[in-house]
């Protein structure tokens, strides 16, 4: 076992961090009591919709300890992915063209941050000797936000996700349980200030209140997180938004400060960000499967993929090629995907008069 004292520590495992490519490396306990009680309150009111699984777990996402027995800290890394030439405002103000949120253009995140993480790990495990470990990315009933905000890595904005002054929000977040015990960095202080460019942009009004989203009305969650049919009420807010929503990102001054990635993984794929509905709406599953391969996106699945489409095709100008390619899937063997291109063909027709 190495010798190095918990400052020493924690330096080194910056340095090996951004070597590694992370953006930031920081140290949090495990005590989260008022993140407990804030998640407990969001679980009652129903703001999970569902997704059942972030009640499932209950308060062991709270409880690094309880999820993993033996955590005696937590390290918290940050992941760029804002892709260099990404023009979101160009592509939301094109309603003929499809948006997919920037994280989701390139390599799947989940695969990338946690190679990344278990190198970082087994780079502390070559300095220390073996010690007790589990890296997680957004897949497990981790409180992540919160740990990365103890672990200074910035603050949760009022649409509840974290910002950092010198990068934005356009990051990915991982972290390490350990046995290790290494002290917690200090918080950093909030500074949204008066700003509420966030709850003013947010197209279906999901943020409900400073720090509190109604996931339920939320289009990230209704285009990925949710199986079912999207309520009718909530579609034409959508636009052409078919995979996930930045406006809240967009919005934020702080992002201002963001870097483009350096991660090639990230960088846009099969054209996406910048092809059309009815190119997109046109692919059969076979070409879904093929082409979504490594992507977060083929884990909605083909039909929810053109359930989300037939959604922004309805909100699309009207045209005859909208309406020949929404009356091309009429039939399609899904339920979920009928119901929404007729409510689509009925957008295009009261368009069209």
């Amino acid at each position: 076992m190495s010798s190095h004292s918990s400052d020493s520590l924690k330096a080194a495992i910056r340095g090996w961090g951004r070597e590694l490519g992370f953006g930031a490396v920081g140290f949090a306990g495990i005590e989260q009591p008022a993140a407990e009680a804030r998640l407990l309150d969001w679980l009652a009111k129903g703001y999970h919709g569902d997704m059942d699984y972030m009640a499932r777990h209950g308060t062991k996402r709270a409880r690094p300890a309880e999820l993993v027995p033996g955590t005696r800290s937590v390290i918290s890394v940050r992941l760029d992915y804002l892709p260099a030439s990404h023009a979101a405002e160009t592509i939301l103000a094109r309603p003929e063209r499809a948006y997919i949120s920037r994280y989701a253009l390139g390599r799947d995140y989940h695969k990338v941050l946690r190679n990344r993480l278990q190198k970082l790990a087994e780079r502390i495990e070559a300095e220390v000797g073996p010690f007790g470990y589990r890296v997680f990315t957004d897949s497990a009933p981790v409180l992540e936000v919160e740990l990365a905000a103890q672990a200074s890595l910035g603050w949760r904005g009022k649409h509840t996700l974290l910002i950092d002054r010198r990068a934005g929000s356009w990051f990915f977040l991982g972290e390490i349980y350990c046995d290790l015990e290494l002290a917690p960095d200090p918080p950093e202080a909030n500074h949204c200030g008066s700003c509420q460019a966030c709850l003013d942009i947010c197209p279906t009004r999901a943020i409900v209140a400073p720090y509190e989203v109604d996931a339920r009305r939320c289009i990230s969650y209704l285009t990925i997180e949710l199986a079912g049919s999207i309520p009718t009420e909530l579609r034409p807010l959508m636009g052409n938004r078919i995979y996930g929503c930045d406006d809240c990102l967009l919005a934020c001054p702080w992002n201002r400060f963001a870097q483009p990635t350096r991660e090639s993984d990230f960088a846009p794929r099969n054209g996406l960000d910048t092809a059309t509905l009815i190119e997109l709406f046109a692919w059969s599953g076979t070409e879904f499967e093929a082409r979504l391969a490594g992507s977060p996106i083929r884990r909605i699945g083909f039909d929810r993929w053109l359930r989300n489409l037939a959604v922004a095709l309805g909100n699309a100008p009207a045209s005859p090629a909208a309406q020949a390619a929404l009356a091309a899937r009429r039939d399609h063997a899904s339920a979920l995907v009928r119901e929404h291109v007729e409510w689509a063909l009925a957008r295009q027709a009261a368009g069209a008069k």
